[in-house]
């Protein structure tokens, strides 16, 4: 199974209780592949700060880091001030712990979805009175639940995912949606690994993904350690490849889904998907129901993240621009639903018109009809 990897052993973020106290764990993604530190962060503001500079990236991800930001905050609270906090002290320090870590990232609406979804518990359990410490224990097991359910989600997509994959299969995918970007196996990764580990004999074109180079630094890591085969390529070189080298599937994953089957992902995203389109290849979205947001119509509505220009101008530090150049830095694009084969969650797969067949996968869960924009007040 996918599990028994270097890579799969590798967690991506988690949650550590010792001598020196409660503390939010993660591998910082940003020295990655040449070094795997793990840092070990005993503040909310570290972790907002970690998930601000991609030391922890990927939707699924992010939003877990949150969710366990957001209990970290009130042990840390209590450590601090003590036992004997007033309710309304305690609403008003989750409170904006939950929006300091809203405002990190605004694309990735998993992010929103978790915070509001530790809020609401928040709320519901000080109606009943709870006592401080207790409430800290149930955010913590909530934040915990939040990773569990996701890593099920990822073996879901995956074995839906697999069943896409013909052994001797030459693939695609862009940026990384593997087990580095979620607590579990991955959401575009996942069904790669599931049809590796089943047998099947595939191959995988990898973006580059620039200007941060997920497909470089991560993707392609994450896929070494996996022992599947890989051909690393330049963003442009994506058209060349389809057209010449067999590729058979498009996987990608995604930040945020509308209603109508946009999709919001890593910037190049959307040329890929019309490279795709153009070369009668399938392009199958890989994401989680948390992913989805049904409150918006299309992806016109979806907040696109801006990045500092500096990441475009220089690589890993290097200035590779003329100095004082003019850059844009949109992390983000929206393919449209036209250009989307069929989207995968770990519900099952939606395929056009996705305003019934989305709607059908997220009936009752959770609160999807309107995430990140509800978040009782705690």
């Amino acid at each position: 199974m996918p599990g028994e990897s270097q890579s799969q052993h590798l967690r991506t973020v988690w949650w550590e209780e010792d001598a020196d106290g409660e503390a939010v764990c993660m591998i910082d993604q940003s020295l990655l592949p040449q070094q795997a530190v793990i840092l070990r962060l005993a503040h909310e503001e570290q972790v907002a700060e970690a998930i601000k500079t991609l030391k922890v990236r990927g939707a699924p991800a992010i939003g877990v880091a949150a969710a366990f930001g957001i209990a970290l905050s009130l042990y840390r609270l209590l450590r601090e001030q003590g036992e004997d906090l007033a309710q309304f002290e305690v609403r008003a320090h989750l409170q904006g712990a939950g929006e300091m870590l809203r405002r990190t990232r605004p694309t990735a609406v998993n992010l929103a979805w978790a915070i509001d979804r530790m809020l609401r518990r928040a709320n519901s359990a000080m109606n009943e009175s709870i006592a401080p410490r207790e409430l800290a224990q149930l955010l913590r097991d909530e934040a915990q639940a939040i990773a569990d359910e996701d890593f099920d989600a990822c073996m879901k997509m995956g074995y839906y995912g697999a069943e896409l994959i013909a052994d001797g299969d030459t693939l695609l995918t862009h940026c990384n949606a593997g087990s580095l970007a979620t607590a579990g196996w991955g959401t575009a990764l996942a069904p790669m690994y599931v049809a590796h580990h089943s047998g099947k004999k595939i191959h995988v074109f990898v973006d580059e993904t620039r200007p941060v180079l997920q497909g470089a630094r991560l993707t392609a890591w994450e896929l070494q350690q996996e022992g599947i085969p890989l051909t690393l390529i330049t963003d442009n070189m994506a058209g060349h490849f389809m057209r010449t080298a067999g590729i058979k599937a498009v996987f990608v994953g995604a930040d945020r889904i509308a209603a109508n089957g946009d999709v919001a992902n890593k910037i190049g995203t959307y040329s890929v998907a019309v490279l795709a389109k153009a070369h009668s290849i399938p392009f199958y979205v890989l994401a989680p129901r948390s992913t989805i947001d049904l409150s918006l119509a299309s992806g016109e509505e979806i907040p696109i993240e801006q990045r500092n220009p500096e990441e475009v101008t220089s690589i890993r530090g290097t200035m590779i621009a003329p100095p004082g150049i003019h850059a844009a830095n949109p992390a983000f694009d929206v393919t449209p639903h036209t250009y989307v084969t069929a989207i995968i969650t770990e519900a099952g797969i939606a395929r056009p018109p996705y305003e019934a067949s989305l709607r059908q996968l997220c009936s009752g869960y959770h609160n999807i009809d309107n995430p990140g924009s509800d978040a009782t007040p705690v």
